[in-house]
């Protein structure tokens, strides 16, 4: 291996660790919280506004920490493309069908409680990819059916932000198809980026200590998350 790689590898180790570290922070652990510029728009708009609401779904998932946090951990141990193609797509499917059906449908959830349960499922695949279940269970819970399951709570999680917001009923269907689509759209962006720090990272023979290490900071960043989620249920 040469100097560059290790270098770089290191690198990659450091940011994904303070990628990871952004959850510690209270301020960044309301992850669905949307813009205000972005909630002034969404309440004054009517009509079909596609592209802009594409755009919208597209930021909300490049700047959604939960989402990255739990896609990278869904992806770490992933080495191949077709893998990664059909979690990745179990995930869109369940994030897609709850986020369409919470608004359109006008389903009410509790905020806290769903965003308290996205943080468990960025516990859940750290603790997953640190052999948990294995070693204190015993047996190991189906990934994809737990990817998809997950993915339904994180679209609810959007959706109960929006649900705030008093949406035009006008080209409400579209608008939403077109935010759905955004959200994907961001997904992929965000996935590729990851996915070229970790092939470098993988390279680097300290992986499988380093990997240890990430999984831990993440499973503590999923648990500050929790906490901070149901300490807003509880004095709210």
């Amino acid at each position: 291996m040469t100097s560059s790689t290790r270098l770089f590898s290191s690198t990659a180790l450091r940011w994904s660790l303070g990628f990871i570290g952004l959850l510690l922070v209270p301020a960044l652990a309301w992850a669905h919280g949307v813009a205000e510029g972005d909630k002034s728009f969404l309440e004054q708009s009517a009509g079909r506004q596609l592209i802009v609401y594409t755009y919208l779904g597209a930021k909300h998932m490049v700047t959604g920490y939960d989402h990255l946090l739990f896609l990278a951990g869904v992806v770490f141990f992933l080495y191949r493309l077709k893998e990664v193609g059909i979690y990745v797509t179990l995930f869109a499917v369940g994030h897609s069908v709850t986020l369409l059906y919470g608004v359109l449908s006008g389903t009410h959830v509790n905020p806290f409680l769903v965003d308290a349960i996205i943080g468990f499922s960025v516990v859940y695949k750290a603790f997953d990819n640190l052999g948990g279940f294995r070693r204190l269970f015993g047996f190991q819970p189906n990934t994809k059916a737990a990817v998809l399951i997950f993915g339904f709570f994180h679209g609810f999680g959007l959706a109960t932000k929006l649900q705030d917001f008093e949406l035009s009923p006008d080209g409400l269907v579209g608008n939403m198809l077109a935010f759905n689509v955004g959200v994907e759209l961001g997904q992929l962006l965000a996935l590729a980026g990851i996915l070229i720090v970790m092939g470098f990272w993988r390279r680097s023979p300290a992986f499988t200590r380093q990997a240890f290490a990430a999984n831990t900071v993440l499973m503590v960043g999923g648990f500050v998350l929790i906490g901070y989620q149901l300490t807003g249920y509880f004095v709210s």
